[in-house]
C-alpha cells in the first residue's frame, strides 16, 4: 500500500488504493473486489461487505494514511476494473491536466451532469492518485475512462474568448468538450483537431475561468438541453 503512494508502481502494479469508507463503499457498489483490505480493529468500516478485510491496529491505519484524520478502512483495487470506453453521448478530453484535484473534480461532474465520458491525454495526472480520487468522491468507479485520441467528434474546444457562446452553440449527441491545462490551454494543434471553438460568457474582468468550473458548466449546459 504504501508503494501505491507512487504513480510508477500504481502503473507498474495495476493497482490503486483507497483510503476511507465512503471510497471504498463506491467501489464495492460499482461491483469491483478489492485485491487487500485494511480495517481498524477498534473501529471495523463496512463489515460484513470486505470478505477479505485485515483487522489491524489503528496505529498501522495512520501510518499508512494521507489524511489529516485516518479513515476506518484502506482497499486495494485493479485500475483494470474501472470502466473504459467512450460510449457515452457527451464527454470530456482533456489535454495535459496535471493538477489531480481539478481532474478528480472533472471526473465527479462527469458522473452528476452525464452520463459522460472522460478522455485522458499523456501529460495528464494519473485519475487513480490519491488526490484525484479522492477529489472524485467515488465517481472514479462509474465514469469511463478512456485515451484523448478516442474522444469521438465532433470536438469542440473550450477557449476563454474568441469562440462561439455556449449558449448559442448546438450540442448534438455525441459531443465532446475539449479542454487544456491551466495558464497553457491548448496548444495549436490541439485546437486544429477540433471542429468548433467555444466560450463561456462572463461578466467582470476575470480572464478565465478554472478547468474545472468550465467542465462542469459545459456539461450542466448539455444537460439542461435534455
Amino acid at each position: 500500500m504504501r508503494k501505491l503512494e507512487s504513480r510508477r508502481q500504481r502503473e507498474k502494479l495495476g493497482l490503486f488504493a483507497c483510503e476511507g469508507e465512503d471510497l471504498v463503499a463506491a467501489g464495492l457498489d460499482a461491483g469491483l473486489e478489492p485485491v487487500e483490505a485494511l480495517v481498524d480493529a477498534e473501529r471495523p468500516a463496512l463489515e460484513g461487505r470486505l470478505s477479505r478485510a485485515e483487522e489491524v491496529a489503528p496505529e498501522l491505519l495512520a501510518g499508512l494514511s494521507t489524511l489529516p484524520h485516518p479513515g476506518r478502512v484502506v482497499a486495494v483495487f485493479r485500475r483494470a476494473d474501472l470502466p473504459r470506453g467512450v460510449e457515452r453521448p457527451v464527454g470530456l478530453a482533456l489535454w495535459r491536466v496535471g493538477d489531480p484535484g481539478n481532474l478528480g473534480t472533472l471526473v465527479r461532474a462527469a458522473d452528476a451532469l452525464g452520463p459522460a465520458f472522460v478522455a485522458l491525454s499523456p501529460g495528464c495526472a494519473d485519475p487513480t492518485g490519491p488526490k484525484a480520487v479522492r477529489a472524485s468522491a467515488g465517481a472514479i468507479f462509474r465514469v469511463p475512462l478512456a485515451p484523448f485520441a478516442e474522444a469521438p467528434a465532433p470536438r469542440l474546444a473550450l477557449v476563454p474568448q474568441g469562440g462561439t457562446p455556449l449558449p448559442e452553440l448546438d450540442l448534438p449527441p455525441p459531443t465532446t468538450f475539449v479542454l487544456g491545462a491551466e495558464r497553457v490551454g491548448l496548444p495549436d494543434d490541439v485546437l486544429a483537431g477540433c471542429e468548433g471553438r467555444v466560450t463561456i460568457p462572463q461578466a467582470g474582468r476575470a480572464e478565465s475561468l478554472n478547468v474545472a468550473v468550465a467542465g462542469a458548466i459545459a456539461l450542466y449546459e448539455w444537460r439542461r438541453r435534455r
